[in-house]
């Protein structure tokens, strides 16, 4: 039976292309294998060259790597002061990380709406949001392409509001020529496998403030320090220590750190790729009525985490799950990204209603993630191309 027979009804799930992948070479092996055979399995210098690598990447002072990108929003809102009664507005349009790292605080998400054609955070939106208890500003850089920085970062300067920003889809992005990592109050970072670069899990937050690098190593940390200069009292010996916050244990090891430094190396090369494959996507999708495509800010010079497709549904004879199935059957793994956050039973259940964020609920009901990764061949690519052509022009309207 042909794979377009199986359209009307309950595809055969043969994906031989995943919507994302990591890529480990024989480099990365060995960065992990040297440091099972070291002293350090955690808690040593690898993570400290991973930091050091990161500022040189991003330009920023510092930054504190973390057991994961959704820690590194956690102590990036715990850095920024975020308690109960607090509003942080963020967007929907995101993983549910970006707004409950909020919630963790005992602070409230307030969502606020997208632009219609590059689907990240609106300014304007963010502005209508602004409350007397509005103290912070997350903004996403939806599928790595910056988010209208300049223009966010004159709202939060002008309202006193601390402005981090989500760069998990972005590491390699440049704004007005400047890395994603060193223009926000903090910048945080994910290193999951389906990202640019991977420490198998870890993130990191970026910063140029004295003050918030110190809170962040605390929290990650225990809030227990061996700094002379922080404690309460002089220390008793070389063996003492204080805690003088409330942390966790976030802290990552030394087997993901060396992992990371040596993705790191090769970001250049991973960036280079994923431009290629979005550009030959683009020339073949531009002229089919059928797709709307993402568009792009002159001012981001995007390193795309995921390539996304809009259905224009009206001129197809199908839903966006019927092509979701359709794509699956022939082979290509494709995935949604994402269900607006409020959508979820959890935040259904703290008062959140369908309506909110009218564009952001447009954009899910028609948008379809393809795969984009560094390993993907030109043939691979051209597989899902002609993919999505084949299922386009099985469902098309002809009348």
């Amino acid at each position: 039976m042909s794979n377009l027979a199986l359209y009307g009804g309950s595809p055969v799930f043969k994906n031989k292309i995943g919507y994302g992948h990591q890529y480990i070479d024989n480099a990365d092996i060995q960065a992990v294998v040297n440091v099972l055979k070291s002293d350090f399995l955690t808690c040593g210098p690898t993570v400290k060259e991973a930091e050091k690598k990161l500022c040189n990447i991003t330009g920023a002072k510092y930054a504190v790597l973390i057991s994961s990108g959704t820690a590194a929003l956690h102590a990036a809102c715990y850095a920024a002061g975020i308690k109960e009664g607090d509003e942080v507005i963020t967007t929907p349009i995101t993983f549910a990380a970006s707004s409950n790292c909020v919630i963790y605080c005992g602070g409230k998400p307030v969502f606020a709406d997208i632009d219609p054609d590059t689907y990240n955070i609106s300014p304007e939106s963010i502005l209508s949001k602004i409350t007397p208890a509005t103290k912070a500003v997350i903004a996403v850089d939806f599928t790595g392409q910056a988010a209208e920085l300049e223009k966010i970062r004159n709202i939060c300067n002008e309202h006193n509001l601390t402005f981090i920003e989500d760069a998990a889809h972005s590491l390699g992005t440049k704004y007005n020529g400047i890395p994603v990592g060193n223009i926000a109050d903090m910048t945080t970072f994910s290193f999951h496998p389906v990202k640019t670069c991977t420490a198998g899990e870890g993130g990191a937050i970026m910063t140029n403030n004295d003050e918030i690098y110190n809170y962040l190593t605390l929290f990650r940390a225990h809030g227990i320090t061996r700094e002379r200069c922080l404690m309460d009292n002089a220390p008793e010996g070389n063996w003492y220590y204080q805690q003088i916050e409330l942390g966790y244990n976030y802290r990552i090891s030394d087997i993901q750190a060396a992992l990371l430094c040596s993705q790191l190396n090769k970001l250049n090369a991973f960036a280079e790729r994923r431009k290629e494959l979005v550009k030959r996507y683009d020339r073949a999708f531009a002229q089919i009525p059928e797709i709307t495509l993402q568009k792009e800010i002159p001012e981001s010079d995007t390193v795309r985490h995921l390539y996304i497709i809009r259905l224009n549904l009206e001129m197809l004879r199908c839903t966006r799950k019927k092509f979701f199935d359709a794509m699956q059957a022939e082979g290509v793994g494709v995935n949604v990204h994402y269900i607006p956050v409020y959508y979820f039973p959890y935040y259904k259940k703290m008062g959140y209603e369908t309506g909110i964020c009218p564009n952001a609920e447009k954009l899910y009901e028609s948008i379809v993630s393809i795969p984009l990764f560094y390993s993907m061949t030109d043939e691979d690519a051209d597989k899902v191309i002609e993919s999505v052509k084949k299922v386009i022009n099985y469902f098309k309207r002809w009348d």
